[in-house]
């Protein structure tokens, strides 16, 4: 990722805009169970920017294999 990722939690909206996706497809992600690991804060749901960057990294990782 060419940007550095916001120290704060990312919630969905976040996540989308910084992936450059419809937000709907953070939710079928997340139902998918094949996007960044999520966690809820009560009803809210939100992603810490280090488990994004993990999974992007391991997504190019899938594609330079």
């Amino acid at each position: 990722m060419k940007r550095p990722l916001p120290e704060r939690y990312l919630t969905p909206v976040d996540l989308a805009d910084l992936l450059g996706v419809p937000v709907e497809t953070v939710y079928q992600w997340r139902r998918k169970d094949t996007g960044p690991r999520g966690f809820r804060v009560g009803r809210h749901l939100r992603f810490d920017p280090e488990d994004v960057r993990v999974w992007v990294v391991s997504l190019m990782n899938k594609e330079a294999a």
